[in-house]
């Protein structure tokens, strides 16, 4: 059998690339796409925004500077579990936490503080309240057991916690250990019906006179409740 031509064999060759490439190359690059777009619409759920600004289901009743530099003002309050970046054009700040494994709390606390508390979200707890803080860097130049020493055995922090389960559902976002650079360690977000207010202050003022405080910086409270 005679092979066909040169020029015969590569026109087959370039119809045949012509053919892998629109319909092999094309689709597996179409489908890398989109499993990276669904990759970025699942964001990390321990990562969560707190957006003050114009918009959102919190209307702030009151907000105060406890120490330090303060926030700018706002009138509504957003709280997502994802990464907002950059900010709306409605928010004056954006605060990012993730949250994390328990700290500072031995195995009986955990379980303990299992038993008794609720979750998020309940219809009851119109009430809400966000509190950022920053620690000094004498607190983080402090090793582990230092600083457990300090929150637990001195302050009593878990204990005084306990005290108001299950009325206060409370949630720990850690800022230090994002790769963007956060004004503020922790944010603490606290929900609880409008009857257990002056039980939550009792908790603030509780916590606030303990040793632990002294290592405190800078400290917000922005109070909301349920638009």
């Amino acid at each position: 059998m005679i092979p066909p031509p040169v020029s015969s064999r590569r026109s087959a060759l370039k119809h045949t690339l012509n053919f892998c490439t629109l319909g092999t190359l094309w689709p597996l690059s179409n489908s890398l796409a989109q499993a990276e777009v669904k990759t970025n619409m699942n964001p990390n759920p321990r990562l969560h925004s707190f957006i003050g600004g114009l918009e959102g289901p919190w209307r702030v009743t009151s907000q105060r500077t406890l120490i330090g530099d303060g926030l700018s003002p706002v009138t509504r309050l957003n709280y997502l579990p994802e990464n907002i970046t950059p900010p709306p054009s409605h928010a004056s700040w954006v605060l990012h936490g993730a949250t994390s494994n328990e700290r500072y709390v031995t195995r009986s606390e955990k379980e303990q503080l299992l038993a008794k508390q609720k979750a998020l979200g309940r219809l009851e707890a119109t009430c809400a309240v966000l509190i950022p803080i920053k620690k000094n860097e004498k607190w983080w130049s402090l090793t582990q057991d230092e600083r457990r020493e300090i929150f637990e055995a001195q302050s009593h922090h878990n204990q005084i916690g306990m005290d108001y389960l299950p009325a206060i559902a409370r949630r720990l976002h850690h800022c230090r250990d994002l790769t963007s650079s956060e004004p503020f360690d922790f944010l603490t977000w606290f929900e609880f019906a409008e009857e257990h207010t002056a039980e939550f202050d009792k908790l603030l003022t509780r916590l606030r006179a303990t040793e632990e405080w002294k290592y405190v910086e800078r400290e917000v409270e922005v109070r909301v409740t349920k638009a």
